[in-house]
C-alpha cells in the first residue's frame, strides 16, 4: 500500500472575511472530492479570514498513481486562480 499526503498554505488576498473564506475553501475541497477521489479537509488557521490550511492524502497500490493524483490536485489548485499556495508537506510512503 502506498500512501501520499500533503500539506499546503492557501492565501486568499481578495477575501474580506472569514464568510467569504469559508465559502471558497469548502467550494474548492468539494470539487477536489468529486474529481478526485481524496480525502481533504481544512486542517488549519481556521480564524485567519485571508489563509487557510489544507491537507489531502490518497491511498494505492501504485507509487506512480498516487504521485500523479497528488500533482493535479495541486494544479487544479493552481489554475483556480484565487488562491497563491505553497507547498508545507508532500511525502509519499
Amino acid at each position: 500500500m502506498i500512501v501520499g499526503i500533503c500539506n499546503i498554505e492557501l492565501s486568499m488576498y481578495e477575501n474580506h472575511s472569514l464568510k467569504e473564506k469559508r465559502h471558497l475553501v469548502k467550494s474548492i475541497i468539494e470539487k477536489i472530492k468529486h474529481r478526485y477521489n481524496v480525502s481533504i479537509a481544512e486542517v488549519g488557521m481556521m480564524d485567519k479570514w485571508q489563509k487557510a490550511e489544507i491537507g489531502f492524502t490518497t491511498v494505492s497500490n501504485n507509487k506512480r498513481h498516487v504521485d500523479e493524483t497528488m500533482q493535479k490536485v495541486l494544479n487544479f489548485i493552481e489554475q483556480d486562480g484565487r488562491f497563491d499556495l505553497a507547498v508545507q508537506q508532500y511525502e509519499i510512503f
